[in-house]
């Protein structure tokens, strides 16, 4: 697995937001792995949800972005695969603070709660910031896999 491949997935609610950050992912020397939706059709979140945890599980990438229209729905469905840990966040610093102290390996935006310039601020610092371990490491190893 490369820590270079980001996975993304969305549902119909978070396409627009996706491509942008998929663009930004580009921009700043990342590969993406795109698991879709690819359009604004309603589509079920779960299912982009499921599709997550299961490229996590699979060392398919390092790490991954899921958005939906509030980030929940989306970010509970991944949660349910033991290889992910799914944070929802609205701030760089939640995103910072979910590497920092959890380890988190897939950040989870709302497209509708959200603009650009926080999306992209969550991004960047969400895969900038290391895991801090020590007495962190303890909390995250009883979360499982």
């Amino acid at each position: 697995m490369s820590d270079n491949i980001i996975a993304v997935a969305c549902d119909h609610a978070g396409f627009s937001l996706k491509e942008d950050i998929k663009s930004h992912l580009a921009s700043q020397g990342y590969q993406v792995l795109d698991l879709g939706t690819n359009g604004s059709e309603s589509v079920d979140y779960p299912d982009f949800g499921r599709a997550m945890g299961d490229a996590i599980a699979s060392d398919k990438a390092s790490r991954g972005i899921l958005i939906c229209g509030s980030g929940i729905g989306i970010s509970i469905a991944a949660n349910r695969n033991p290889a992910v840990r799914a944070a929802l966040c609205e701030s760089g610093l939640s995103a910072r603070l979910s590497r920092q102290h959890n380890d988190a390996n897939v950040l989870a935006l709302g497209a509708r709660l959200i603009g650009i310039e926080t999306a992209l601020d969550c991004v960047n610092a969400f895969l900038t910031t290391d895991f801090e371990g020590g007495r962190h490491q303890r909390r995250v190893d009883k979360l499982g896999s």
